[in-house]
C-alpha cells in the first residue's frame, strides 16, 4: 500500500513503531507462517479473511512491544495500538498510544503509564512525569478536541499526563508533536533510569508484583468494555492470546 493510501491513523501509528523500532534496535518475532506474529481474521459474517494482526517486537532495554491493528471496511473501523513494556523491575513507566478513526469521527490515546502510585511518589512524580506537562498542555489546548469516553476506573490506571480525546481531522494530524515529545522524553527515561531518590527505597520485586497488578487491571474486560467489542469482530481466542500478550505474566 502506497504512503498516499494509508490513512492517518495508520500514518501516525506507523511513524510511532518506526521510531520505536530504530531507536532501540528492535527486532520483530514472527508467526509460524514468517508474517506477523499473530493474524486476525474476522468474525464477523459480512466480511472474510484477516483483517489486521498483533506484532510482536522485543529488543533493546525493553520487555517487549505489542502492537494490533484493525482494519474493518465494512464496519467503518481503522485501529491501530502500541504498547511499548519496560521490564517488570523498571521503574520507567510504559508508553502507549492508539490511533483510531471510527465512522467519521478520530480518536487518540497517548500517555506513559505510572511504575508507582503518583499520590504517593512526589519525587517520582515529578522527575518522570514533570518534564510532560508544557506537552500535555500544549496537546490539550489543541482546537478540535473534545473528550473520550472513558470510565473513571480507566483514569484511575493510567497517568493524570494521559491525552485521551476525540478529535476531528485537523486537530488529529496536529497531535504528532504532543507525540513525539512523550515519545522522546520516555527515550530518554529508559537511557538515563530513575533516580534512587524518587524511588525512595522501593524494591525490584515491589516494581515487580504492582506492574502485574497494574497490567492485570488495564487489560481486565471488565475495565475496559474495548474487548467485549472487539471479541465479536476477531473471535475469544484470538483476543485470550493478544492479552496474554499484554499482561505478560510469562515474563
Amino acid at each position: 500500500m502506497g504512503d498516499n493510501q494509508v490513512s492517518l491513523p495508520g500514518k501516525l501509528f506507523d511513524a510511532t513503531l518506526r521510531r520505536l523500532v530504530d531507536t532501540l534496535g528492535l527486532t520483530e518475532q514472527h508467526g509460524d507462517n514468517g508474517g506477523p506474529y499473530l493474524p486476525l481474521v474476522s468474525q464477523l459474517p459480512m466480511v472474510q479473511g484477516e483483517v489486521g494482526a498483533v506484532r510482536l517486537f522485543t529488543g533493546g532495554s525493553l520487555f517487549r512491544v505489542v502492537t494490533c491493528s484493525l482494519v474493518v471496511e465494512p464496519i467503518q473501523l481503522d485501529s491501530h495500538m502500541v504498547f511499548a513494556f519496560t521490564p517488570g523491575n523498571s521503574a520507567v513507566p510504559h508508553f502507549t498510544l492508539d490511533s483510531v478513526k471510527a465512522g467519521e469521527h478520530f480518536a487518540f490515546h497517548l500517555d506513559l503509564i505510572p511504575r508507582l502510585d503518583l499520590g504517593s511518589h512526589l519525587r517520582y512524580m515529578d522527575e518522570v512525569f514533570g518534564p510532560l506537562t508544557g506537552a500535555f498542555e500544549a496537546g490539550s489546548a489543541i482546537e478540535g478536541l473534545s473528550k473520550a469516553h472513558l470510565s473513571p476506573r480507566q483514569y484511575a490506571v493510567m497517568s493524570p499526563w494521559m491525552l485521551a480525546n476525540r478529535a476531528s481531522e485537523s486537530a488529529f494530524t496536529s497531535i504528532e508533536a504532543a507525540v513525539e515529545a512523550y515519545q522522546n522524553h520516555w527515550f530518554s527515561l529508559l537511557e538515563n533510569g530513575v533516580s534512587a531518590e524518587a524511588l525512595e527505597g522501593t524494591s525490584e520485586a515491589e516494581l515487580a508484583a504492582r506492574n502485574l497488578r497494574n497490567k492485570r487491571i488495564i487489560f481486565d474486560p471488565d475495565v475496559d468494555p474495548v474487548w467485549a467489542r472487539i471479541t465479536s469482530m476477531i473471535g475469544a481466542e484470538a483476543v485470550a492470546a493478544q492479552r496474554a500478550l499484554l499482561i505478560g505474566e510469562d515474563e
